[in-house]
Protein backbone atom coordinates (compact mmCIF):
# COMPACT_ATOMS: atom_id res chain seq x y z
CA UNK A 1 0.00 0.00 0.00
CA UNK A 2 2.80 2.57 1.14
CA UNK A 3 4.49 1.77 -2.50
CA UNK A 4 1.21 2.43 -4.25
CA UNK A 5 0.69 5.71 -2.52
CA UNK A 6 4.18 7.15 -3.03
CA UNK A 7 3.32 6.35 -6.56
CA UNK A 8 0.33 8.50 -6.76
CA UNK A 9 0.14 12.57 -7.31
CA UNK A 10 -0.19 15.47 -4.60
CA UNK A 11 -4.14 15.92 -5.92
CA UNK A 12 -4.79 12.06 -6.14
CA UNK A 13 -3.83 12.02 -2.18
CA UNK A 14 -5.40 14.93 -1.11
CA UNK A 15 -8.41 13.64 -2.52
CA UNK A 16 -8.25 10.34 -1.50
CA UNK A 17 -7.40 11.99 2.49
CA UNK A 18 -10.88 14.47 1.67
CA UNK A 19 -12.82 11.35 0.99
CA UNK A 20 -11.83 9.14 3.94
CA UNK A 21 -12.53 11.97 6.10
CA UNK A 22 -15.89 11.75 4.75
CA UNK A 23 -16.31 8.40 5.28
CA UNK A 24 -15.51 8.46 8.44
CA UNK A 25 -17.19 11.00 9.32
CA UNK A 26 -20.47 9.87 8.13
CA UNK A 27 -20.00 6.53 9.77
CA UNK A 28 -19.18 8.12 13.02
CA UNK A 29 -22.56 9.80 12.30
CA UNK A 30 -24.75 6.65 11.88
CA UNK A 31 -22.90 4.78 14.50
CA UNK A 32 -23.34 7.26 17.26
CA UNK A 33 -21.74 8.83 20.68
CA UNK A 34 -21.72 5.12 22.17
CA UNK A 35 -18.99 4.38 20.10
CA UNK A 36 -15.55 5.52 19.50
CA UNK A 37 -14.58 6.30 16.20
CA UNK A 38 -12.18 9.29 16.01
CA UNK A 39 -9.15 6.86 15.97
CA UNK A 40 -10.34 6.30 12.27
CA UNK A 41 -9.81 9.79 11.47
CA UNK A 42 -5.70 9.02 11.63
CA UNK A 43 -5.79 7.38 8.56
CA UNK A 44 -6.32 10.00 6.31
CA UNK A 45 -4.45 12.59 8.66
CA UNK A 46 -1.11 10.45 8.94
CA UNK A 47 -1.72 9.58 4.98
CA UNK A 48 -1.22 12.94 4.25
CA UNK A 49 1.00 13.52 6.86
CA UNK A 50 3.51 11.49 5.52
CA UNK A 51 3.34 11.55 1.95
CA UNK A 52 2.64 15.28 1.93
CA UNK A 53 4.25 17.07 4.75
CA UNK A 54 3.30 17.94 8.31
CA UNK A 55 1.45 21.20 7.19
CA UNK A 56 -1.18 19.33 4.98
CA UNK A 57 -1.43 17.20 7.74
CA UNK A 58 -2.33 19.53 10.30
CA UNK A 59 -5.24 21.28 7.77
CA UNK A 60 -6.68 17.73 7.34
CA UNK A 61 -6.41 17.59 11.45
CA UNK A 62 -8.49 20.61 11.50
CA UNK A 63 -10.57 19.19 9.17
CA UNK A 64 -10.82 15.84 10.64
CA UNK A 65 -11.82 17.91 14.31
CA UNK A 66 -14.64 19.79 12.63
CA UNK A 67 -15.92 16.84 11.00
CA UNK A 68 -16.45 14.75 14.33
CA UNK A 69 -17.93 17.80 16.04
CA UNK A 70 -20.65 17.74 12.92
CA UNK A 71 -20.88 14.13 12.82
CA UNK A 72 -21.32 14.00 16.94
CA UNK A 73 -23.78 16.78 17.24
CA UNK A 74 -25.54 15.68 14.11
CA UNK A 75 -26.12 12.36 16.02
CA UNK A 76 -28.21 13.94 19.15
CA UNK A 77 -25.57 13.53 21.74
CA UNK A 78 -26.98 15.46 24.35
CA UNK A 79 -24.50 16.92 26.67
CA UNK A 80 -24.38 18.88 30.33
CA UNK A 81 -23.05 22.19 28.71
CA UNK A 82 -23.17 23.65 25.68
CA UNK A 83 -19.44 23.91 25.47
CA UNK A 84 -18.18 20.33 26.32
CA UNK A 85 -18.21 19.39 22.69
CA UNK A 86 -16.23 22.17 21.50
CA UNK A 87 -13.53 21.42 24.07
CA UNK A 88 -13.73 17.66 22.90
CA UNK A 89 -12.95 19.03 19.75
CA UNK A 90 -10.43 20.93 20.66
CA UNK A 91 -8.72 18.08 22.09
CA UNK A 92 -9.24 15.75 19.57
CA UNK A 93 -7.35 18.37 17.27
CA UNK A 94 -4.49 18.54 19.59
CA UNK A 95 -4.38 15.21 19.30
CA UNK A 96 -4.44 15.48 15.86
CA UNK A 97 -1.77 17.99 15.39
CA UNK A 98 0.62 16.02 17.52
CA UNK A 99 0.53 12.64 15.42
CA UNK A 100 0.47 14.77 12.36
CA UNK A 101 3.45 17.07 13.42
CA UNK A 102 6.05 13.81 14.59
CA UNK A 103 4.73 11.71 11.39
CA UNK A 104 5.71 14.85 9.01
CA UNK A 105 9.06 15.63 11.07
CA UNK A 106 10.05 11.76 11.10
CA UNK A 107 9.43 11.82 7.44
CA UNK A 108 11.83 15.21 6.26
CA UNK A 109 14.60 13.06 9.16
CA UNK A 110 14.22 10.22 6.89
CA UNK A 111 14.34 11.78 3.49
CA UNK A 112 17.27 13.56 4.93
CA UNK A 113 18.81 10.49 6.31
CA UNK A 114 18.53 8.61 2.84
CA UNK A 115 19.93 11.49 0.73
CA UNK A 116 22.99 11.39 3.03
CA UNK A 117 23.04 8.06 2.16
CA UNK A 118 23.16 8.71 -1.27
CA UNK A 119 25.68 11.50 -1.52
CA UNK A 120 29.38 11.74 -1.35
CA UNK A 121 29.78 13.77 1.53
CA UNK A 122 32.92 15.69 0.02
CA UNK A 123 31.35 16.39 -3.00
CA UNK A 124 28.11 16.92 -2.69
CA UNK A 125 27.79 14.18 -5.94
CA UNK A 126 25.76 11.04 -5.60
CA UNK A 127 27.75 8.55 -4.61
CA UNK A 128 28.68 5.35 -5.99
CA UNK A 129 25.21 3.51 -4.39
CA UNK A 130 22.72 6.35 -5.87
CA UNK A 131 24.66 5.88 -9.22
CA UNK A 132 23.93 2.14 -9.53
CA UNK A 133 20.39 2.76 -8.03
CA UNK A 134 19.57 5.78 -10.94
CA UNK A 135 21.43 3.66 -13.62
CA UNK A 136 19.26 0.63 -12.72
CA UNK A 137 16.36 3.02 -13.19
CA UNK A 138 17.11 4.67 -16.38
CA UNK A 139 18.21 1.12 -18.12
CA UNK A 140 14.79 0.05 -17.35
CA UNK A 141 13.77 3.25 -18.29
CA UNK A 142 16.02 3.27 -21.80
CA UNK A 143 14.51 -0.66 -22.41
CA UNK A 144 10.93 -0.22 -21.71
CA UNK A 145 11.33 3.15 -24.34
CA UNK A 146 13.82 2.25 -26.61
CA UNK A 147 15.75 5.13 -26.06
CA UNK A 148 19.85 5.41 -26.14
CA UNK A 149 21.44 5.71 -22.57
CA UNK A 150 24.99 7.18 -22.55
CA UNK A 151 27.60 6.66 -19.72
CA UNK A 152 30.68 8.26 -18.89
CA UNK A 153 33.84 7.93 -16.60
CA UNK A 154 36.01 10.20 -15.64
CA UNK A 155 39.45 9.92 -14.25
CA UNK A 156 41.80 13.06 -12.71
CA UNK A 157 45.40 13.07 -14.49
CA UNK A 158 47.69 13.37 -11.88
CA UNK A 159 45.92 14.09 -8.97
CA UNK A 160 48.31 12.68 -6.37
CA UNK A 161 50.28 15.62 -7.37
CA UNK A 162 48.06 18.07 -6.46
CA UNK A 163 48.07 16.25 -2.95
CA UNK A 164 51.54 16.02 -3.25
CA UNK A 165 52.50 19.20 -3.80
CA UNK A 166 49.44 21.38 -2.22
CA UNK A 167 48.44 19.48 0.48
CA UNK A 168 45.05 17.26 0.64
CA UNK A 169 42.91 20.40 1.43
CA UNK A 170 43.85 21.52 -2.05
CA UNK A 171 42.79 18.15 -3.31
CA UNK A 172 39.40 18.22 -1.79
CA UNK A 173 38.86 21.25 -3.07
CA UNK A 174 39.77 20.31 -6.70
CA UNK A 175 37.31 17.13 -6.34
CA UNK A 176 34.63 19.45 -5.24
CA UNK A 177 35.17 22.14 -8.23
CA UNK A 178 35.09 19.58 -10.57
CA UNK A 179 31.64 18.03 -9.64
CA UNK A 180 30.39 21.36 -9.53
CA UNK A 181 31.65 22.48 -12.47
CA UNK A 182 30.27 19.27 -13.92
CA UNK A 183 26.85 19.20 -12.42
CA UNK A 184 26.45 22.96 -14.15
CA UNK A 185 25.99 21.94 -17.53
CA UNK A 186 23.85 19.00 -16.67
CA UNK A 187 20.13 18.22 -17.12
CA UNK A 188 18.09 17.58 -14.07
CA UNK A 189 17.58 14.24 -15.32
CA UNK A 190 21.41 13.90 -15.32
CA UNK A 191 23.61 12.48 -12.91
CA UNK A 192 27.28 12.87 -11.57
CA UNK A 193 28.75 11.14 -9.32
CA UNK A 194 31.86 10.43 -7.29
CA UNK A 195 33.03 6.55 -7.74
CA UNK A 196 35.68 6.65 -5.19
CA UNK A 197 39.21 8.77 -5.12
CA UNK A 198 39.41 10.79 -8.11
CA UNK A 199 37.22 8.74 -10.58
CA UNK A 200 33.59 9.74 -11.42
CA UNK A 201 30.77 8.66 -13.54
CA UNK A 202 28.24 10.65 -15.64
CA UNK A 203 24.46 9.44 -16.51
CA UNK A 204 23.22 10.95 -19.36
CA UNK A 205 19.99 9.70 -20.01
CA UNK A 206 17.72 9.28 -23.66
CA UNK A 207 20.98 11.13 -25.23
CA UNK A 208 22.32 10.32 -28.62
CA UNK A 209 26.35 9.76 -29.20
CA UNK A 210 26.29 13.33 -30.79
CA UNK A 211 24.63 14.82 -28.33
CA UNK A 212 26.50 13.17 -25.44
CA UNK A 213 29.38 14.50 -26.97
CA UNK A 214 28.57 17.99 -27.23
CA UNK A 215 27.71 17.33 -23.18
CA UNK A 216 31.38 15.62 -22.34
CA UNK A 217 33.27 18.37 -24.57
CA UNK A 218 31.52 21.17 -22.55
CA UNK A 219 32.59 19.72 -19.46
CA UNK A 220 36.02 18.74 -20.41
CA UNK A 221 36.78 22.16 -21.37
CA UNK A 222 35.56 23.91 -18.59
CA UNK A 223 37.40 21.25 -15.93
CA UNK A 224 40.69 22.19 -18.21
CA UNK A 225 40.19 25.57 -18.17
CA UNK A 226 39.21 25.62 -13.81
CA UNK A 227 42.69 23.75 -13.68
CA UNK A 228 44.67 25.87 -15.32
CA UNK A 229 43.56 29.52 -13.68
CA UNK A 230 44.12 28.06 -10.36
CA UNK A 231 47.59 26.04 -11.32
CA UNK A 232 46.36 22.75 -10.90
CA UNK A 233 48.40 19.83 -12.96
CA UNK A 234 45.31 17.82 -13.60
CA UNK A 235 44.03 16.99 -17.01
CA UNK A 236 40.60 14.56 -17.56
CA UNK A 237 40.74 10.62 -19.03
CA UNK A 238 37.34 10.43 -20.08
CA UNK A 239 35.74 7.25 -21.58
CA UNK A 240 32.15 7.60 -22.55
CA UNK A 241 29.62 5.05 -24.54
CA UNK A 242 26.17 5.62 -25.78
CA UNK A 243 24.15 1.99 -25.46
CA UNK A 244 21.40 1.92 -28.34
CA UNK A 245 21.35 -1.52 -26.92
CA UNK A 246 21.53 -2.75 -23.75
CA UNK A 247 23.78 -5.54 -21.94
CA UNK A 248 21.31 -7.56 -20.06
CA UNK A 249 23.39 -6.23 -16.60
CA UNK A 250 24.09 -3.23 -15.05
CA UNK A 251 27.77 -4.12 -13.64
CA UNK A 252 28.43 -4.68 -17.88
CA UNK A 253 27.81 -1.21 -18.36
CA UNK A 254 29.93 -0.02 -15.52
CA UNK A 255 32.48 -2.38 -16.38
CA UNK A 256 32.60 -1.11 -20.34
CA UNK A 257 32.65 2.82 -19.14
CA UNK A 258 35.46 1.97 -16.76
CA UNK A 259 37.35 0.23 -19.26
CA UNK A 260 37.43 2.61 -21.93
CA UNK A 261 38.45 5.47 -19.63
CA UNK A 262 41.38 3.08 -18.30
CA UNK A 263 42.40 2.67 -22.11
CA UNK A 264 42.09 6.26 -22.41
CA UNK A 265 44.95 6.09 -19.52
CA UNK A 266 47.41 3.71 -20.85
CA UNK A 267 47.07 5.85 -24.62
CA UNK A 268 48.82 9.27 -22.80
CA UNK A 269 45.80 10.15 -20.75
CA UNK A 270 44.17 14.16 -20.99
CA UNK A 271 41.81 12.72 -23.79
CA UNK A 272 38.36 11.22 -24.33
CA UNK A 273 36.95 8.62 -26.16
CA UNK A 274 33.58 7.89 -28.00
CA UNK A 275 31.87 4.67 -28.33
CA UNK A 276 28.25 3.46 -29.62
CA UNK A 277 27.05 0.22 -28.61
CA UNK A 278 24.83 -1.13 -31.51
CA UNK A 279 23.11 -4.57 -31.71
CA UNK A 280 25.84 -5.99 -30.07
CA UNK A 281 28.88 -3.80 -32.20
CA UNK A 282 31.01 -1.90 -30.37
CA UNK A 283 31.90 1.61 -33.01
CA UNK A 284 34.49 3.46 -31.50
Amino acid sequence: MILFLEKRSTSFLLTLGFLLVVLFGFLDHLTGPEVAFSIFYLIPISMIAWFLGRWKGALFSIASAITWLIADTSAGHLYSHPLIPYWNMLARLGFFLIVSHILGVLKTALEYEKELSRTDPLTQAANRRSFHEKLEHEVNRARRYRRPLTVGFMDLDHFKEVNDRFGHDVGDLVLQKVAEATRKHLRATDQVARMGGDEFAILLPETTPASAQGVIEKIRRELLKLMQENNWPVTFSIGVITFLLLPDKVEEIIKRADRLMYSVKKSGKNAVKYEVLEAGVLFG
